[in-house]
């Protein structure tokens, strides 16, 4: 086994900062979507590409485990330079969103049905959002497919490649959106159209970015693709993760919902702030990803040593971030709301509450790298476990704190939530360290 490249500063730089860069296209496109539709002068179709861009992405959302679960397994076999396995995994992420693909257009009617109820809107934007979706929809295999590539590109710290796909997957539905919308009229269907060319594209791409995987008789070796132990493995991963993040999607999704009872403003306010959290995800994604490489890397070559610098230095890089992240906010945390919304009222209410927001870096980023170092040893069960307690804590600290402090108790229950999963997963990180041990001990 040869001997693996040092992990350095510019290393983990190298693997983080086009996921970062990569992460500031997405909102620019949702801006141009927006902005397109919003040419035509009427509320009807913006109302119907916003609420159909978020019914998709919710089911999309829920297959983004095969994004976490390929870095993970990609890694380690990457450690182990297993390369056969290494193409085989991409062949069982195609193959799992090729089938997860077709399944929702098969599905489609009694999804989107299902969606409306949830969320009604009325019969024009209905009517609409119906015709962006029946579009959009056939590009799932392809929306699906790209979770898939992107992870095992990040396994190979091929993030450059993952910045190129996102360029250019995004420029293309921008360019797309202007000649479609503005040019030829075409409306809500010209948007909709504009994102299915630019994902089957961007899946085109991806295959093209991971062609070295193909070079060879590995990928499509069916014995090796659908081995048992192997696909047990990757669906125990795969569901292990899927159960972690909706737990974490139900905490931000039942923390609207209780701002919703403490008053519009108050739900809008926290709608305001909750940006800011997303905006630290997004700096942070790149670091976790670098953690997920790295130590999956480490595990996959039984190097202990190696995997506790991976998480340590990525992790180092991640504060860093964080502790800027709170200046900004600090500094410029009453501006950024007054940029988001006009309403006084809003404003008033977002900035009293803005102190937890730049706590919320500092207290969220070790959650955070730990999810990305137990991805990327694919100590799922771990992750799942441990978000299991954090929800159950974080939902008791809503019902002792919301009563009595209000809004001040909800974000302090979301806090609560953050330092409860870094401190149980960071308990079972000496288990982690173990499992590599044992598994490399020798005979």
């Amino acid at each position: 086994m040869r001997e693996p490249d040092p992990i350095t500063h510019r290393r983990v730089l190298t693997i983080a900062v086009p996921i970062v860069l990569s992460n500031a296209t997405v909102p620019i496109l949702g801006a141009v979507d927006t902005g397109v539709v919003g040419q035509m002068g009427e509320a009807a179709p913006i109302g119907a590409v916003g609420i159909g861009a978020i019914i998709l992405t919710a089911i999309y959302w829920i297959f983004g485990f095969l994004r976490m679960g390929t870095t993970g397994l990609a890694a380690q076999a990457l450690g182990r330079e297993d390369d056969a396995e290494v193409a085989a995994l991409l062949s069982r992420a195609l193959l799992i969103a090729a089938a997860a693909g077709l399944s929702l257009v098969l599905l489609q009617t009694p999804l989107f049905w299902g969606a409306f109820q949830i969320a009604p809107a009325s019969a024009e934007v209905e009517t609409l959002a119906r015709a962006y979706m029946e579009i959009r929809i056939w590009s799932a295999p392809a929306a699906i497919a790209i979770y898939g590539i992107t992870g095992w590109l990040i396994a190979a710290e091929r993030t450059r490649a993952v910045l190129l796909l996102q360029l250019w997957m995004n420029g293309v539905n921008i360019l797309l959106d202007l000649w479609f919308v503005l040019g030829l009229g075409w409306g809500v269907e010209g948007v909709a159209i504009a994102t299915f060319i630019a994902e089957w594209s961007a899946l085109a791409l991806g295959l093209w970015l991971c062609r070295a995987a193909f070079r060879g008789p590995d990928w499509r070796r069916a014995a090796l693709v659908f081995d048992r132990a192997r696909l047990l493995q990757m669906s125990a991963v795969n569901g292990d993760i899927l159960i972690r993040s909706v737990l974490l999607q139900a905490a931000f999704v039942s923390f609207l919902f209780f701002g919703a009872g403490l008053g519009d403003v108050t739900l809008a306010a926290n709608q305001v702030l909750l940006q800011f959290l997303h905006i630290t995800a997004y700096a942070l994604d790149g670091f976790a990803f670098a953690a997920e490489a790295l130590v999956g890397q480490a595990v996959g070559a039984g190097r202990v040593t190696r995997l506790r610098r991976g998480a340590q230095m990525a992790t180092l890089w991640a504060v860093v971030s964080v502790c800027l992240l709170a200046l900004l906010y600090a500094f410029a945390g009453s501006w950024i709301i007054e940029v988001m919304t006009t309403s006084p009222d809003v404003r008033a209410e977002a900035k009293g509450y803005l102190p937890w927001l730049i706590l919320a870096p500092v207290l969220g980023v070790w959650a955070f790298m730990l999810d990305g170092v137990f991805i990327g040893a694919t100590r799922t069960r771990d992750m799942r476990n441990m978000m299991a307690v954090s929800f159950i804590v974080y939902m008791l600290s809503v019902a002792v704190l919301l009563p009595s402090f209000g809004n001040h108790g909800l974000w302090a229950a979301i806090m609560i939530m953050f330092i409860v999963r870094a401190l149980t997963l960071l308990w079972r990180y000496p288990a982690l360290e173990a499992s590599v041990r044992k598994t490399n001990a020798p005979a």
